[in-house]
């Protein structure tokens, strides 16, 4: 029975879904900053890799499962950035997904000595489909057979250019940056309806402080406070964290959720997760592992959430020392 509700609870989703598409959220959203905002593509030294896997409330029917790949590149001649980012995310036991693949451009304008603003674009194709075999409809329970109304359904899959823009400041202390993703509100729907994805605002900013110590250390120490706010449509939420940095560990604590209030429903509390996540850097790879402890009504159902991200940047002595003494992005690494 359980199951079935599941299914019939999943069979809901995926119909609204076609109305109102949230984007897939990430915890460690600094391993791979250009899903956050196309912005900081080519803040690195040289050549920037980042892995993230997610998965989502493992505890759940059709839980949630994200995958991001992405790699860019700094071209410092050019005063310009290049990213590519490959994202993968599924639900319903595979039944839904989204693919998409994106390049993007930044390009850096220096306002004076080590204060930057970076004006972005990207643009993507992506594949959103169905497996209705995977799901299982009211008309299947109520025969208790296997012939349901998907037999009589058209259109798996779709796919739509996808366009978005962002800005970033920074100075070797802090950093502010906005995204606009889905410029083009483009249309997702299976069915050829018209089902719009909403356009999804977001900001992103934090504070670098450098911890003093009695003796110079190799590997200085550093509090990192952050956030990260963003909206699509009704629904909005609010991240905010504080990482610990000392060379080669990282650890951090993050809070999501608005608090005070709803968008859609004042008065009323949005409280999601609280996660705990670690980190290390080994030479010029980072691996992170962060978990979301669930603290909506979800808890004690919901497993919370689990997500691993590696991290790799080439580059080589010259370019790390050039870019240390021209700018630095202070941002964090997970």
């Amino acid at each position: 029975m359980k199951s079935r509700n599941a299914s019939l609870i999943l069979c809901c989703w995926v119909g609204l879904s076609r109305i109102v598409a949230q984007d897939a959220q990430l915890t460690q959203f600094y391993a791979t900053p250009t899903y956050l905002n196309p912005a900081f593509s080519g803040t690195g030294s040289q050549t920037r890799f980042g892995l993230v896997a997610r998965d989502q409330w493992p505890a759940i029917p059709g839980a949630f499962v994200t995958a991001n790949f992405a790699i860019d590149h700094n071209l410092s001649n050019l005063s310009s950035g290049l990213g590519l980012m490959v994202h993968h995310d599924r639900a319903g036991s595979g039944a839904l997904r989204y693919s998409s693949v994106t390049g993007q451009y930044a390009y850096e304008i220096q306002l004076k000595r080590k204060v930057f603003l970076r004006p972005a674009l990207q643009v993507g194709w992506v594949q959103h489909a169905v497996d209705y075999s995977r799901l299982v409809f009211g008309d299947q329970l109520a025969r208790g057979g296997t012939v349901g109304t998907h037999e009589n359904m058209e259109g798996t899959s779709v796919g739509y250019a996808d366009m978005g823009t962002g800005l970033l400041f920074f100075t070797p202390k802090m950093w502010l940056g906005a995204a606009l993703h889905h410029l083009n509100r483009p249309n997702q729907s299976l069915l050829q309806n018209e089902a719009m994805v909403p356009m999804k605002f977001s900001m992103q900013g934090g504070y670098r402080i450098h911890v003093r110590t009695p003796v110079i250390q190799k590997n200085p120490q550093s509090f990192v406070f952050a956030f990260n706010y963003k909206s699509q449509q009704k629904y909005d939420q609010l991240d905010l964290g504080v990482y610990f940095e000392r060379e080669p560990f990282f650890m951090g604590l993050w809070y999501r959720g608005l608090p005070l209030m709803k968008h859609y429903a004042p008065g009323y509390g949005n409280n999601d997760a609280l996660a705990v996540l670690v980190g290390t850097i080994i030479e010029d790879l980072r691996i992170g592992y962060s978990y979301d402890i669930t603290v909506s009504r979800l808890a004690g159902q919901s497993a919370g959430a689990h997500e691993l991200t590696i991290g790799y940047e080439i580059a080589s002595r010259q370019k790390k020392r050039a870019a240390s003494k021209r700018r630095i992005v202070p941002c964090a690494k997970f």
